[in-house]
């Protein structure tokens, strides 16, 4: 499919998404997902009221910036909730380069207490371990590599908002760890290379919550870590080896990762999903049947690879069912099942190798690949899909797109679809690399980008008019509608991950990730963002307030 057809302007980018009437919202049995759908509380104002306020709501768009700081809008403030480093029990410490976020309140009734839990999706050597491949000829020791992975899983950690601001909830019980040393279950009838239970989490990047209140976060480039296992023509198995080198002193297969991860927030018990298909996993987004069946999205966040849908064929289970690949090009969900698919057959002993070696067999069966497909929500006023395709440098597609998905009368179980393209990056549209997306309580769109940190700022490159990565927020109704907004940059290095919005809408959630990540020198860092007392940088997580936000999100009040 051609991702450069069409580049929309700012009334067509209204109908791309679908407008809807103000007294209109799709409210399913249970839709959440990367960025965030929470139920739509009790209307306090009439519909008219609340169209005079927001035909009067204008925003003030930032210009882009290159300052080492984390910069915000008109309206807008933030202050930080947890960052790298700090204790969040008596034995455990919070990890580091934080991506996704969720929160859960402990009480549906009160939005300001509850769980969150953040992503830690790699490391940098030189703050995590004291390693510097520049600096040193020998490779990396045991204790070295073991300090790397605890650094990485994610965090389950309580917090509370009081006077404003949230805090967390010191040596609470819920509060503790899943890293890369963290036993966790295969959720499949098989071994995987010998075992039913497998060693940690790693790769960490974006992820989704389930219908039943618990975690998910997806491993992304775990071949980074343990390496790859590749097949030649005649099927012949062979080890890639990994960047970070971690094999050589701990041999997990690399099988073992690259799955879809849910996580029990109460006791921390953990499960990876086989079912959902081996790949670098950006999101994983559920949609709850009226049956109790599940439908989760997830796409492989890598060039030319494809996006999923994994259908449940019993009441909420991630293990039973089938998992399809994206022809986007002939509107179909072509099943990678290895019981009916003669290719498939030819290919793989059984279905379990299918789900191990699934990008092959997406290959085979014909699906369309894609320009990095990342995060995946689903549009709470129209229910269509929108896929985020960041970029793909090799077929000079820079500044990536947005992909609209509509399933055929609107059923997230069928099996045809409608796809279009809404060119979303480049210069004259305001912004490059669409990763993350959020929609709020109101249906607003929200955006992070994730331009490589090697290519921003940089005389002559494609991203230089763009400087830092942003925030954006594309409004959905008022003055401004359809306009692409900056509310938000990045520190120097830093892309913002992970938006997720409190139950009430009056916080955003927002993950600072890498800040100062092109650091060469510890004592000169690139950046010194959160400027505490350590000097260095460090990723963090912030919670974003004001009165932007809450006015943003007040059309939720009509439902």
């Amino acid at each position: 499919m051609d991702t450069n057809k069409k580049n929309y302007n700012r009334k067509e980018f209204i109908s791309f998404l679908g407008k809807a009437s103000l007294g209109t919202m799709l409210i399913p049995p249970f839709l959440t997902s990367c960025g965030s759908m929470a139920t739509p509380i009790t209307p306090v104002l009439s519909p008219k009221e609340r169209l005079e306020k927001l035909k009067n709501l204008a925003i003030t768009a930032m210009p882009p910036s290159d300052k080492d700081d984390l910069l915000l809008a008109e309206g807008l403030d933030y202050h930080t909730i947890i960052k790298w480093g700090d204790k969040i029990s008596r034995k455990d410490t919070f990890g580091f380069n934080n991506d996704f976020t969720c929160f859960i309140p402990l009480d549906d009734n009160n939005p300001k207490d509850g769980l969150l839990w953040v992503n830690h999706e790699y490391i940098d050597p030189l703050f995590v371990s004291g390693f510097s491949s520049r600096e040193y000829k020998e490779p990396r020791t045991t204790a070295q590599i073991d300090k790397e992975m605890y650094n990485v899983g994610g965090t389950i950690v309580r917090i509370r908002e009081e006077e404003g601001k949230w805090k967390i909830v010191k040596n609470d019980p819920f509060n503790r760890r899943i890293t890369a040393k963290t036993p966790i279950k295969l959720n499949w009838d098989t071994p995987i290379k010998g075992k039913t239970t497998v060693i940690g989490t790693h790769s960490n990047c974006s992820g989704g919550i389930t219908p039943w209140k618990t975690f998910l976060t997806c491993e992304e480039n775990y071949d980074s870590f343990y390496g790859e296992t590749e097949y030649d023509e005649n099927d012949v198995p062979k080890h890639i080896s990994s960047s970070y080198g971690w094999e050589k002193v701990h041999n997990h297969p690399p099988e073992h990762y690259g799955w879809v991860v849910e996580i029990d927030p109460k006791d921390g018990s953990a499960q990876k999903h086989v079912a959902l298909g081996r790949f670098a996993h950006e999101c994983c987004t559920l949609y709850e049947l009226e049956d109790k069946r599940v439908v989760a999205y997830t796409g492989d966040d890598k060039v030319n690879e494809h996006l999923y849908k994994f259908i449940s064929s019993k009441p909420g289970s991630l293990k039973e069912g089938t998992l399809y690949v994206a022809d986007i090009d002939n509107g179909k969900w072509l099943a990678l099942d290895w019981e009916n698919q003669p290719v498939l057959k030819n290919k793989f002993k059984d279905q379990t190798e299918v789900l191990i070696r699934v990008r092959e067999a997406a290959k085979l069966l014909g699906a369309t690949e894609l320009n990095r497909p990342e995060d995946i929500e689903i549009d709470p006023i129209t229910g269509h899909i929108l896929v985020s395709l960041t970029n793909n440098v090799t077929k000079k597609d820079y500044h990536g797109s947005i992909l609209k998905v509509e399933e055929t009368d609107g059923a997230f179980d069928a099996l045809t679809f409608k796809a279009s393209t809404y060119k979303a990056g480049g210069e004259e549209n305001g912004f490059s690399c669409p990763d993350n997306l959020a929609f709020d309580l109101a249906g607003n769109l929200w955006i992070t980008t994730d331009m490589s940190g090697s290519m921003m700022n940089k005389p002559g490159r494609p991203y230089m008019p763009f400087k830092n990565n942003s925030l954006f927020v594309i409004p959905r109704y008022g003055k401004d509608e359809g306009k692409v907004i900056r509310v938000a940059t990045a520190p120097r290095d830093a892309e913002l991950t992970g938006p997720w919005f409190s139950p009430d809408g009056k916080t955003l959630f927002l993950s600072v990730q890498h800040p100062g990540e092109q650091t060469e020198d510890k004592k000169n860092p690139s950046s010194k963002w959160p400027f505490d007392r350590d000097n260095i940088p460090k990723p963090a997580v912030v919670a974003i307030k004001g009165d932007l936000i809450e006015k943003m999100n007040q059309l939720h009040l009509l439902q």
